[in-house]
């Protein structure tokens, strides 16, 4: 009875595994990709990653820094909107600068009447004098007239300490030094900030504490060709390139602003300050027109083929 119970369970075992086999050459059928991968429309183009930014004339987005520390106040700007020179940006505690600031004021008022009083003594001394030279002795005259030089030179003294004060307690009210299009604002009020910007608790590094791009919203993009294609690149009046959005299969052509000469490691591509691999890109600017109803926005990464002449494509 046992060795049939064995010979039972072997050849179940056999039919297990043959079912197995045979079911299990069966490979489901892979799902069709979320969208068509970027192709080469260049025969002899080369890739590039790009990252799309606000259009500049010159340079890229302008990063914010305070020229002093503090705390922060108030933001009196919101991202999106749009800024002219001039208008304030974020304000710092200044309590303390104001309060120097103050002093400074009284010290120009104390300075002011000083001279007041030696002006007027001055001129009582002078008079006596004039009417009377034996009335008042040389002596005393021209002291009076060394205290109100004195006094004078106390008062301009006073006057460029107030001036220095008020110019450091301005630099506690951010303002926009140019026009445009606030991308990011990298603080809060109540946050400290310094020189060297914000601390970001992600990052665990210091970012600018505002971004500015340009004022009417134009975007760009600034691709990075590996060092070992730039030989390849074509001549700029024959350069043509088309970028990639990822995530779609919207293809969108580019056009030729200019080089950045200043090849450089990538890390705008990587976010790393220190590269295992010293692997070094030359930025070159390109602009586009924005395809309606697609959603781009700067900082966003898109790849890039850069070629001679567009291939044929059906």
């Amino acid at each position: 009875m046992r060795n049939k119970i064995l010979i039972g369970l072997a050849v179940l075992g056999v039919l297990l595994g043959a079912g197995s086999a045979f079911f299990g050459r069966f490979q489901p059928k892979p799902q069709p990709p979320a969208f068509k991968p970027a192709a080469n429309p260049y025969p002899k183009g080369i890739y590039a990653n790009g990252i799309i930014e606000s259009a500049q004339t010159s340079g890229s987005n302008v990063n914010i820094y305070p020229e002093v520390s503090g705390t922060v106040l108030r933001v009196l700007v919101t991202e999106g909107q749009k800024v002219k020179a001039g208008t304030p940006l974020l304000e710092l505690d200044d309590r303390v600068q104001r309060a120097t600031f103050e002093s400074a004021k009284a010290q120009v008022e104390v300075a002011a009447a000083g001279l007041a009083s030696a002006q007027a003594q001055y001129a009582k001394l002078k008079a006596s004098w004039d009417l009377d030279q034996r009335s008042v002795s040389r002596d005393a005259l021209d002291t009076s007239a060394n205290a109100v030089r004195s006094a004078k030179a106390g008062l301009e003294l006073a006057g460029k300490q107030a001036k220095a004060a008020e110019a450091l307690l301005s630099k506690y009210l951010l303002k926009a030094v140019s026009d445009g299009t606030i991308l990011s604002i990298n603080t809060s009020a109540g946050s400290f900030i310094s020189s060297q910007g914000g601390y970001n608790t992600y990052t665990s590094g210091f970012m600018p504490v505002i971004v500015m791009g340009s004022m009417n919203g134009d975007l760009a993009v600034r691709a990075y060709v590996d060092e070992i294609l730039i030989q390849r690149l074509p001549d700029p009046s024959k350069l043509h390139a088309r970028m990639s959005i990822r995530g779609t299969s919207i293809s969108v052509p580019l056009k030729f602003v200019r080089f950045q000469p200043n090849v450089s490691p990538k890390i705008e591509l990587s976010s790393q300050r220190t590269e295992r691999v010293d692997v070094r890109v030359l930025p070159v600017v390109f602009s586009f027109v924005k395809p309606e109803g697609v959603n781009l926005y700067p900082g966003q990464l898109v790849d890039i083929y850069i070629g001679e002449e567009t291939a044929n494509r059906k």
